[in-house]
C-alpha cells in the first residue's frame, strides 16, 4: 500500500489539462453481476460489504483508462440475468493492493441502487464502457420494469417519447 493510504484517481491532476475537461463526456461502465439472480441479491451482497466498509466496492484487475470521464457523473450498470436492470453512481476509483501485494482497481459506489428499464445484454468478460445515449433510462419511483426490445427502446428515445 502506498504511504498515506490508497492511490486515488482525482482529475485533473495537471492544471494544464483543465481545458480538456470542457470537451469531456461522461461515460458509464457495464458489468455482469455474476451469481445474482435478481436486484435483491445484489443489494444483500452490498449490505454485507457495508458492515465493514462505508460504501460498496468492487475490485477489478484492470483500471479503466477513461476513469476521469467515469468520475464525472458516471455509473456502473449491472447486468443481471442477461439484461441491464440497475445502476449505481461511481464515486471513486482507486488503486489498492490485494493479499499478494498485486495492485487492483477498486471501484467505489454510491449505496443507492437505481432500477432501470431492462435492456438485454449478451454475456461478456470483464466490463465495457457504455455511452450515456446507450444506457437504459431509470425507472420512476413505483414504476414497473418493462422489457422493451432494444430497437424499439432506441426508436422511442430518438423520437423524444422517452
Amino acid at each position: 500500500m502506498t504511504p498515506g493510504g490508497p492511490k486515488r484517481y482525482r482529475w485533473p491532476l495537471d492544471p494544464r489539462r483543465r481545458g480538456a475537461r470542457l470537451g469531456r463526456m461522461t461515460i458509464h461502465m457495464v458489468k455482469l453481476c455474476v451469481g445474482a439472480d435478481d436486484i435483491d441479491d445484489l443489494a444483500d451482497w452490498q449490505k454485507r460489504l457495508m458492515k465493514k466498509l462505508p460504501n460498496p466496492v468492487h475490485h477489478t484487475r484492470m483500471a479503466p483508462k477513461r476513469a476521469e470521464e467515469m468520475l464525472d457523473g458516471g455509473s456502473i450498470y449491472w447486468v443481471i440475468k442477461r439484461a441491464i436492470r440497475v445502476r449505481q453512481r461511481i464515486i471513486d476509483i482507486r488503486s489498492v493492493p490485494d493479499d499478494e501485494g498485486k495492485t487492483l482497481c477498486e471501484l467505489v459506489f454510491d449505496p443507492e441502487l437505481v432500477r432501470t428499464y431492462a435492456q438485454p445484454k449478451r454475456p461478456f468478460q470483464g466490463w465495457r464502457y457504455l455511452k450515456p445515449g446507450e444506457a437504459p433510462r431509470d425507472l420512476k419511483s413505483g414504476e414497473a420494469a418493462i422489457d422493451l426490445p432494444p430497437s424499439l427502446d432506441a426508436a422511442l428515445k430518438n423520437a423524444g417519447v422517452w
